[in-house]
């Protein structure tokens, strides 16, 4: 190991802690299976206890729990457990997740994401490859793995080839990928729309009004597109700077190998991705064309019988979205090759889909939950509990105390849990009625973006993040010796960086009133 490396590597102690408190937590599935028997017998315990809470005009509000162990609510769960409680829970959101996968894995399956990767990658300025780097990351969220099994890869190739150490370029790329993942200039991403739309349903689910700190209604897709973008910016920065200033300088003294078997035409565009390329700018065109046109005209903003201004265009973005990233990926695999016939299309989509069975089989048992929650009344008495503990703090006074606690808190669960989806479904429907329901500043939205904060930035930092063995696998064709520990020493700079200045930007949002997103 690197004596540059030894003050923080050699606290190993922690990192074992970690991965064993990790490996010995059980799955999301299971943890929802556990929890709704356990609240189903709770609810026996304590059926038709009574509690009042504040409604929106100041009035009291009178709740009492159902005991769901009675015939007519047993009847309830099986009856509505696979639609109402499943397929069309939250408005049928699980749809609205599939068809954003649809179209942005016809453009991944295509090539074409991976193409722009490697195109723009080598195409820059040794001087500006830091923040590139970085930025490259940050947008790679948009498709899964890309960034991942594309881009650190291909980091620490452009590294070596300028003679540099390859491991500073993989260690810039997998900040911008992993700890910069919800930040993006792309509205809409799938993490977009899981965490707004469950956000949704954690709201409305308790009564709590689904609106902005101004009152304004909030779009799942876009409620946070004007923090995620400036925060893309900040992060690349703040990126760039860390590898430039720590990063950087203490990998330079370690030595490193160059696999033979290297091939450094591994990563170069080839003529027919040019060509695919070209025939991507021209789908982009065309279907942002056809964007403006359904903005403009069957879908353009209208006034309705009871005199609220609908706008049918933001309310259907994520479908306008997929339809774009699925046209400019059909244009591409048809001019590379890649998609002889429709068969090829309607392959990509499946390909697709088959990723999708953990979240088929997550969200049933997660939504059923939820449902569960709901309707007992059980949801409410653990919000009005835990609000009436905060409450008993202070807490209601100091805000922005509540969206440090509540990302100091996030980030240090990530560490132990891995995965943004399941994460959100065990902490979204606590902590977003609760902290609305201690200090009415806290909405839906805030809550949201404080997650987003800490589930990013912590991920580079844990051995549970799915991707952290490939990653490590990466780096050892460099170095072979290379630890998990070693990789967390030269990640932690960025992931303390990208917490507080993250942290420092969206109390900044929220201190100064500006709006999240539209």
């Amino acid at each position: 190991m690197s004596d540059t490396l030894a003050p923080i590597a050699r606290n190993k102690g922690i990192i074992r802690v970690i991965e064993r408190v990790g490996r010995k937590i059980p799955d999301p599935v299971i943890i929802f299976m556990s929890l709704f028997v356990f609240c189903l017998l709770m609810t026996g315990l304590i059926g038709g206890l009574q509690f009042q809470t504040t409604g929106a005009d100041g009035s009291a509000v009178t709740h009492t729990i159902k005991n769901m162990l009675a015939a007519e609510n047993v009847r309830w769960m099986f009856d509505n457990a696979l639609l109402t409680n499943w397929l069309s829970f939250g408005r049928g959101v699980l749809g609205v997740i599939l068809i954003v996968m649809v179209g942005v894995g016809i453009a991944e399956h295509s090539g074409l994401l991976s193409t722009v990767i490697k195109k723009v990658g080598l195409r820059i300025n040794d001087r500006w490859l830091p923040l590139l780097v970085v930025f490259l990351g940050i947008m790679s969220s948009i498709a899964s793995d890309a960034g991942y099994l594309i881009l650190i890869p291909l980091a620490g190739l452009l590294y070596a080839g300028l003679g540099k150490n390859p491991l500073i370029g993989m260690a810039a790329a997998f900040a911008g990928v992993s700890a910069g993942f919800s930040a993006n200039l792309i509205p809409a991403t799938p993490s977009d729309v899981i965490l707004g739309v469950n956000a949704r349903i954690f709201a409305e689910s308790q009564g709590i009004p689904f609106v902005t700190a101004q009152g304004n209604p909030i779009n799942p897709a876009t409620m946070h597109y004007f923090f995620i973008a400036t925060s893309t910016f900040l992060l690349a920065a703040l990126g760039a700077w860390v590898t430039v200033r720590f990063v950087g300088p203490r990998l330079e003294k370690m030595p490193y190998q160059i696999p033979e078997d290297l091939n450094l035409d591994d990563f170069q565009v080839t003529d027919a991705e040019d060509k695919g390329l070209r025939a991507a700018g021209i789908g982009l065109i065309l279907s942002l064309a056809a964007v403006a046109a359904l903005a403009m005209g069957p879908l353009a903003t209208y006034t309705n019988e009871a005199g609220r201004e609908v706008t049918p265009y933001l309310d259907n973005v994520i479908l306008l979205i997929a339809m774009v990233f699925a046209t400019i990926g059909i244009f591409f695999g048809v001019s590379t090759g890649k998609f002889k016939s429709l068969q090829d299309v309607v392959s990509a989509m499946v390909k697709q889909m088959n990723t999708m069975g953990y979240i088929l089989v997550l969200t049933f048992f997660s939504y059923n939950f939820l449902a569960l929650l709901g309707f007992s009344g059980l949801g409410t008495y653990v919000t009005y509990l835990g609000a009436t503990f905060l409450g008993s703090l202070g807490l209601q006074n100091f805000p922005i105390l509540l969206i440090i606690g509540f990302i100091l808190t996030t980030a240090l669960i990530n560490l132990f849990v891995g995965g943004l989806t399941s994460k959100w479904m065990l902490l979204g429907p606590i902590f977003v009625p609760m902290l609305y329901q201690v200090n009415p500043d806290m909405t839906p939205d805030m809550v949201t973006a404080a997650y987003r904060v800490a589930d990013s930035s912590t991920n580079i930092i844990t051995p549970m993040m799915s991707y952290a063995g490939v990653v490590l696998a990466f780096m050892r064709k460099y170095k072979p010796e290379l630890s998990f520990g070693d990789v967390i020493a030269m990640m932690v700079p960025y992931s303390i960086t990208f917490l507080l200045s993250w942290t420092a930007l969206l109390v900044a949002f929220f201190t100064f009133g500006i709006p999240l997103g539209f």
